[in-house]
């Protein structure tokens, strides 16, 4: 005898009331489902999950694939983790650590329906392959796609870096040099439209080996201040930074090689971090969290076929010591 069953003749219910209570339908009333979870109680039964994912077409999992997890995404890996929670989602992280392959196995789950959906953080798949999955299951991207069939909820930071540009260039600063991130995201082609653009409209010099690509750590930012800086007469006089770990590593390091800071080098970090206000770091406001939460309701309006509203959401300047 199944377990079901012996619930079922221990409660003088039908299994279809039994299974009813189990899936929390409301066409139960109060009295029955208390009888038959007392006894459930009683017989230690627990449901099991498989066959329960099974009945409703769903595993109530989503996967979240990323390259791997620092600073930068924590907001948006938080945020989007939470938001699921309260929906009754878990959130299953997969790391790739820039691997194809190891990355694929996110692909592959959503295809053997062991997750219902997908969120992209980073992605280092081709395109085109990550195409040929959306059949088995919706996937949103934070990561800045040409790909019509993923929905992405980033948002241009061609705006956001503009901000800082137009903010350093009212205040006097005109030689400005480019902490840039990876050099074949979307974001960083999009700072760099921006730069060369504010750049035409103010009728300033572009100096593109004050431009540098790849630039993500601390170390990094330390680094490009010994080569932009050290020993030479006249170099940039402010720096606009990928995020704000880099952004820390030049004032860190400017401060070392005993430049005043703003006075001899500005700097402007992005996101917003807990670390730009501990160390009064100029930065642009990425609002990453709620970008995570858009991403999740725009997948649960994809599981649930229902519209859920998006946030609609805007970068803002914040102004400390380092301009």
């Amino acid at each position: 005898m199944s377990n079901l069953d012996q619930i079922a003749k221990l409660s003088g219910f039908s299994k279809a009331t039994v299974s009813r209570v189990l899936n929390h339908s409301p066409h139960v009333s109060q009295a029955t489902r208390d009888k038959i979870t007392n006894i459930m109680e009683e017989l230690d039964y627990v449901p099991n999950g498989n066959a329960i994912s099974l009945s409703k077409g769903q595993t109530q999992q989503i996967g979240m694939v990323t390259e791997g997890i620092n600073e930068v995404m924590l907001p948006f890996l938080n945020s989007f983790v939470e938001t699921a929670s309260g929906h009754g989602y878990q959130t299953i992280i997969y790391t790739s650590g820039g691997d194809p392959q190891k990355e694929l196995q996110a692909f592959e789950d959503m295809r053997r329906k062991r997750v219902d959906a997908l969120v992209i953080s980073t992605c280092v798949n081709d395109l085109a392959l990550l195409d040929s999955y959306c059949k088995y299951g919706p996937i949103v991207s934070w990561q800045r796609m040409e790909l019509p069939e993923i929905a992405s909820v980033a948002m241009n930071q061609y705006d956001g870096y503009l901000l800082g540009l137009e903010h350093v260039i009212q205040r006097g600063y005109t030689r400005i040099a480019n902490a840039f991130g990876r050099p074949s995201s979307m974001n960083t082609l999009s700072r760099i439209n921006a730069y060369e653009d504010t750049m035409r409209k103010y009728g300033l010099p572009v100096h593109p080996h004050w431009s540098r690509t790849g630039v993500y750590s601390i170390r990094q930012g330390e680094q490009l201040v010994r080569e932009l800086l050290v020993g030479t007469e006249e170099g940039p006089n402010v720096i606009l930074c990928a995020n704000d770990l880099v952004a820390a590593g030049i004032v860190s390091e400017a401060r070392r090689q005993q430049l005043r800071i703003p006075e001899d080098l500005a700097v402007v970090g992005f996101d917003n971090t807990e670390l730009a206000h501990t160390l009064g770091i100029t930065s642009i406001d990425n609002p990453i969290a709620d970008q995570a939460k858009n991403a999740f309701h725009l997948l649960l309006s994809k599981l649930k076929g229902v519209e859920e509203e998006q946030q609609k959401l805007q970068y803002r300047l914040v102004q400390r010591a380092t301009t």
